[in-house]
């Protein structure tokens, strides 16, 4: 089963500095039909314009990772962390038993735009922790590329929960593909561009979820960069 949530479907969080579109229901925005799928829970498009962000706030057992689509972001958090992300980076903080932790685009004109993901974890009360980890264009150019995994695999940075996610740029022409496991959930996110997706065409910010499909096949349509998730 093939089944997309196009962009124009998502919800909205419209403020003077944030212009978000929530995949699935967050904070103000619920869709009882939009509650995550399999593990995935949140999947955020956020634009933050220049100066502005996230001032210190609290998250318990999730595994947050974002993804920076242009500009940077500032990250610090109660752990002692503190890091700018910036595009090919992938972070992933587990908030476990609890942490606080602040974003914010460091940039007095540039907007940022990134994906926030969160999953949830494996279990609960998990110890805080946090990783980062550069993923260059050229690895990512004409395929997807692991950038996380449970178990490091490939240089990805980890996760506690058994999923995947894969990033790639396709070209116009450029094609993917691959199997899907047996019982496995897979999520396609088209982050920028368009792309066709087991003869699906998929717009910027269009999202597909795939049950039962046995294989996934994706053509870029338009130069494309996009967001895979292997899920149980």
């Amino acid at each position: 089963m093939f089944t997309v949530r196009r962009s124009e479907e998502r919800g909205r969080t419209e403020l003077d500095w944030l212009e978000s579109r929530h995949t699935f229901s967050f904070d103000q925005y619920y869709d009882p039909a939009a509650m995550g799928f399999s593990v995935l829970r949140v999947l955020n498009d956020d634009r933050i314009a220049a100066g502005a962000g996230f001032p210190t706030h609290p998250h318990r057992d999730m595994e947050i990772v974002t993804w920076v689509l242009s500009g940077a972001l500032e990250h610090r958090d109660s752990l002692g962390n503190g890091s700018i992300i910036r595009p090919g980076e992938a972070q992933r903080m587990t908030s476990g038993r609890g942490v606080t932790h602040s974003e914010f685009n460091p940039s007095p004109e540039e907007a940022l735009h990134l994906l926030q993901i969160w999953l949830l974890p494996a279990r609960r009360g998990l110890e805080p922790g946090y990783e980062q980890r550069n993923f260059p264009e050229a690895e990512r150019q004409g395929r997807l590329r692991l950038i996380v995994s449970p178990d490091g695999a490939d240089g990805s940075i980890t996760i506690h929960q058994d999923a995947r996610i894969y990033a790639g740029l396709l070209d116009m022409g450029s094609s993917w593909e691959a199997e899907i496991g047996p019982a496995r959930h897979v999520w396609l996110q088209v982050a920028r561009g368009a792309a066709r997706a087991n003869g699906h065409r998929l717009d910027e910010g269009d999202g597909a979820a795939l049950v039962e499909e046995g294989r996934i096949s994706i053509e870029g349509i338009a130069p494309a960069e996009l967001l895979l998730f292997d899920l149980p």
